[in-house]
């Protein structure tokens, strides 16, 4: 446990920061969630669209720092090459 005060300090900030990171990083994997739910239904316009609300978010996680950026570029790839697989 911290005992002086910019460790209790430091404490403080890492919490907010990891809940910042834990709602970023989930409303990330729900909106790619979306994006596969609609290519596993078939629905091609549905999937376009779930793709168009997730690049951004997945963007902004990369901007954020809780993902890398080339990890980012590889999830909006694979999600585009795959709603590019319905036809």
């Amino acid at each position: 446990m911290a005992n002086h005060k910019s460790a209790l300090k430091r404490n403080r900030q890492a919490a907010v920061r990891n809940a910042r990171n834990t709602h970023i990083r989930s409303s990330m994997r729900t909106f790619v969630k979306q994006v596969r739910a609609a290519v596993a239904a078939g629905n091609q316009d549905e999937a376009k669209a779930a793709l168009e609300r997730a690049v951004p978010f997945i963007d902004k996680a990369a901007t954020k720092g809780v993902i890398h950026k080339a990890t980012a570029s590889r999830k909006i790839s694979r999600l585009a090459k795959l709603i590019n697989t319905l036809g």
